[in-house]
Protein backbone atom coordinates (compact mmCIF):
# COMPACT_ATOMS: atom_id res chain seq x y z
CA UNK A 1 0.00 0.00 0.00
CA UNK A 2 1.48 3.39 -1.02
CA UNK A 3 1.56 6.16 1.80
CA UNK A 4 2.53 9.31 0.69
CA UNK A 5 2.47 12.97 1.43
CA UNK A 6 2.26 15.53 -0.60
CA UNK A 7 4.71 18.78 0.01
CA UNK A 8 4.64 22.08 -1.45
CA UNK A 9 8.64 22.97 -2.52
CA UNK A 10 8.61 27.49 -2.88
CA UNK A 11 11.72 26.96 -4.75
CA UNK A 12 10.12 24.30 -7.53
CA UNK A 13 6.76 25.93 -7.19
CA UNK A 14 5.63 21.99 -7.75
CA UNK A 15 3.92 19.62 -5.44
CA UNK A 16 5.70 16.62 -5.10
CA UNK A 17 4.17 12.77 -3.64
CA UNK A 18 6.76 11.20 -0.94
CA UNK A 19 5.47 7.48 -0.87
CA UNK A 20 6.69 4.07 -0.08
CA UNK A 21 7.70 2.54 -3.45
CA UNK A 22 6.43 -0.70 -4.71
CA UNK A 23 8.02 -2.83 -7.24
CA UNK A 24 6.60 -1.23 -9.88
CA UNK A 25 9.35 1.25 -9.29
CA UNK A 26 12.17 -1.55 -9.80
CA UNK A 27 13.84 -0.49 -12.94
CA UNK A 28 13.71 3.26 -12.08
CA UNK A 29 15.27 2.64 -8.69
CA UNK A 30 17.71 0.18 -10.03
CA UNK A 31 19.05 3.11 -12.55
CA UNK A 32 19.31 5.59 -10.03
CA UNK A 33 21.80 3.17 -8.01
CA UNK A 34 23.69 2.68 -11.10
CA UNK A 35 23.67 6.72 -11.36
CA UNK A 36 24.77 7.21 -8.13
CA UNK A 37 27.20 5.06 -7.62
CA UNK A 38 28.94 6.15 -11.24
CA UNK A 39 28.72 9.71 -9.85
CA UNK A 40 30.16 9.87 -6.12
CA UNK A 41 32.50 7.02 -6.47
CA UNK A 42 32.91 6.01 -9.94
CA UNK A 43 32.23 2.86 -9.40
CA UNK A 44 30.30 1.17 -12.38
CA UNK A 45 28.00 -1.54 -10.93
CA UNK A 46 26.63 -4.95 -12.52
CA UNK A 47 22.94 -4.16 -13.40
CA UNK A 48 21.58 -7.74 -12.63
CA UNK A 49 23.19 -7.58 -9.07
CA UNK A 50 21.96 -4.56 -8.28
CA UNK A 51 18.00 -5.41 -9.47
CA UNK A 52 18.57 -8.46 -7.32
CA UNK A 53 19.50 -6.21 -4.54
CA UNK A 54 16.37 -3.78 -4.16
CA UNK A 55 14.23 -6.60 -5.51
CA UNK A 56 15.61 -8.34 -2.30
CA UNK A 57 14.08 -5.09 -0.41
CA UNK A 58 10.54 -5.44 -1.79
CA UNK A 59 10.67 -9.02 -0.70
CA UNK A 60 11.57 -8.79 2.43
CA UNK A 61 10.11 -5.20 3.96
CA UNK A 62 11.02 -6.02 7.41
CA UNK A 63 14.63 -5.25 6.40
CA UNK A 64 14.10 -1.59 5.18
CA UNK A 65 12.05 -0.08 2.23
CA UNK A 66 12.66 2.36 -0.57
CA UNK A 67 10.85 6.04 -0.66
CA UNK A 68 11.00 7.66 -3.58
CA UNK A 69 9.68 11.30 -4.73
CA UNK A 70 7.39 12.08 -7.55
CA UNK A 71 7.02 15.42 -9.43
CA UNK A 72 3.23 14.58 -10.97
CA UNK A 73 4.11 10.77 -12.59
CA UNK A 74 7.89 11.25 -12.64
CA UNK A 75 10.20 9.97 -10.15
CA UNK A 76 12.63 12.38 -9.20
CA UNK A 77 14.52 10.70 -5.98
CA UNK A 78 15.10 7.69 -4.12
CA UNK A 79 16.34 6.79 -1.32
CA UNK A 80 17.12 3.52 1.06
CA UNK A 81 15.54 3.01 4.53
CA UNK A 82 17.21 0.12 6.48
CA UNK A 83 16.33 -0.41 10.26
CA UNK A 84 18.82 -1.07 12.52
CA UNK A 85 17.95 -1.99 16.08
CA UNK A 86 18.89 -0.38 19.25
CA UNK A 87 19.77 -2.32 22.51
CA UNK A 88 20.14 0.92 24.25
CA UNK A 89 17.19 2.58 22.99
CA UNK A 90 15.16 -0.18 22.87
CA UNK A 91 14.18 0.46 19.27
CA UNK A 92 14.78 1.18 15.94
CA UNK A 93 17.22 3.62 13.91
CA UNK A 94 16.28 4.35 10.58
CA UNK A 95 19.54 4.41 8.19
CA UNK A 96 18.94 6.13 5.35
CA UNK A 97 21.21 4.76 2.49
CA UNK A 98 21.24 4.97 -1.56
CA UNK A 99 19.84 8.36 -1.57
CA UNK A 100 19.33 9.90 -5.53
CA UNK A 101 17.68 13.33 -6.85
CA UNK A 102 18.26 13.79 -10.52
CA UNK A 103 20.54 16.18 -11.31
CA UNK A 104 17.70 18.75 -12.52
CA UNK A 105 15.61 18.75 -9.14
CA UNK A 106 18.90 18.80 -6.82
CA UNK A 107 19.53 21.92 -4.26
CA UNK A 108 15.25 22.46 -4.50
CA UNK A 109 14.83 20.73 -1.26
CA UNK A 110 13.49 17.23 -2.06
CA UNK A 111 16.17 15.57 -0.16
CA UNK A 112 14.75 17.96 2.99
CA UNK A 113 11.37 17.00 2.47
CA UNK A 114 11.89 13.26 2.09
CA UNK A 115 14.29 13.70 4.99
CA UNK A 116 11.48 15.33 6.86
CA UNK A 117 8.65 12.82 5.64
CA UNK A 118 10.97 10.21 7.84
CA UNK A 119 11.19 12.62 10.74
CA UNK A 120 7.31 12.85 10.99
CA UNK A 121 7.11 8.72 10.85
CA UNK A 122 9.40 8.64 14.08
CA UNK A 123 8.22 11.29 15.95
CA UNK A 124 4.66 9.34 15.44
CA UNK A 125 6.32 5.76 16.37
CA UNK A 126 7.22 5.04 19.64
CA UNK A 127 9.63 1.97 18.16
CA UNK A 128 11.95 4.36 16.02
CA UNK A 129 13.76 6.31 17.69
CA UNK A 130 16.31 8.32 15.22
CA UNK A 131 17.54 8.90 11.66
CA UNK A 132 21.49 8.08 11.16
CA UNK A 133 23.48 8.09 7.77
CA UNK A 134 26.84 7.86 6.37
CA UNK A 135 28.54 9.98 3.89
CA UNK A 136 31.89 9.96 1.80
CA UNK A 137 33.97 11.94 3.54
CA UNK A 138 34.75 13.81 -0.03
CA UNK A 139 31.05 14.77 -0.62
CA UNK A 140 31.08 17.79 0.65
CA UNK A 141 27.38 19.22 -1.15
CA UNK A 142 26.07 16.06 1.07
CA UNK A 143 27.65 17.05 4.11
CA UNK A 144 26.18 20.55 3.85
CA UNK A 145 22.91 19.13 3.22
CA UNK A 146 23.26 17.28 6.01
CA UNK A 147 24.28 19.92 8.18
CA UNK A 148 21.23 22.40 7.41
CA UNK A 149 19.19 19.67 8.63
CA UNK A 150 20.77 19.66 11.97
CA UNK A 151 22.50 16.05 11.66
CA UNK A 152 25.35 15.57 14.15
CA UNK A 153 28.79 13.86 12.08
CA UNK A 154 30.30 14.07 16.25
CA UNK A 155 29.19 11.30 17.84
CA UNK A 156 30.52 8.25 15.82
CA UNK A 157 33.40 7.52 13.01
CA UNK A 158 32.52 4.35 10.45
CA UNK A 159 34.33 1.94 10.26
CA UNK A 160 34.18 -0.92 7.87
CA UNK A 161 35.60 -4.56 6.46
CA UNK A 162 33.99 -5.78 3.31
CA UNK A 163 35.50 -8.80 1.24
CA UNK A 164 36.44 -8.16 -1.96
CA UNK A 165 34.06 -9.04 -4.72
Amino acid sequence: MEKYVSAFLNSLKIMIQILRARAKYLDTIVNFQLKMALETENLKLEKEIVRSGVFHIFENDYKGYYLIAKDDEQVIASLLVLFEWSDWRNGSVLWVHSVYVLPEYRKKGIFRQMFEHLKQEILVDDTLKGIRLYVDKTNKNAQEVYKKLNMSDQHYSLYEWMKSV
